[in-house]
């Protein structure tokens, strides 16, 4: 029966690999405890129940050192980076006509303002949000100091 329990170990730290929620490593560890189990008695029964506490055990257990090692912070990917951050415009903005881009890191972009206000071509934007394809932008203030 021993052969099972390391099938099925196996089996859960191949389906680890290709996920990320760091749950099947702890079923497949419980596996091998009731692999162990298997060489001291040939209960089927009591290869299970090892199996189920020593897994519902290390995964509570684990949980908070596990998290403790893996980032919660969630990293703006895409165009969703460009949020906040700045540029250029390239061509006038103008919300009525539908016209303007800016050019954000490097890249070209069809922009409109949030309240309607036209912003010439090289005036610093910060881009808002995204909506469609569209940046919403609002002009920089630059402040003087006198």
């Amino acid at each position: 029966m021993w052969s099972f329990w390391l099938i099925v170990a196996g089996i859960f730290f191949i389906i680890e690999i290709a996920t990320v929620g760091f749950l099947m490593f702890w079923l497949g560890i419980g596996a091998l405890f009731a692999m162990v189990t298997s060489f001291l008695t040939d209960s089927l029964i009591a290869q299970t129940v090892v199996f189920a506490v020593s897994s519902c055990i290390l995964i509570p257990l684990t949980k908070p050192l596990a998290d403790k090692f893996t980032s919660k912070e969630k990293v703006a990917t895409n165009s969703y980076s460009l949020i906040n951050k700045h540029g250029i415009v390239t061509v006038d903005i103008n919300p009525i006509e539908a016209t303007g881009q800016v050019k954000v890191n490097g890249e070209i972009w069809s922009a409109s303002t949030e309240d309607e206000s036209i912003i010439k071509k090289d005036t610093e934007i910060k881009v808002l949000r995204i909506e469609g394809v569209k940046l919403i932008v609002a002009p920089l203030k630059v402040s003087t100091i006198n």
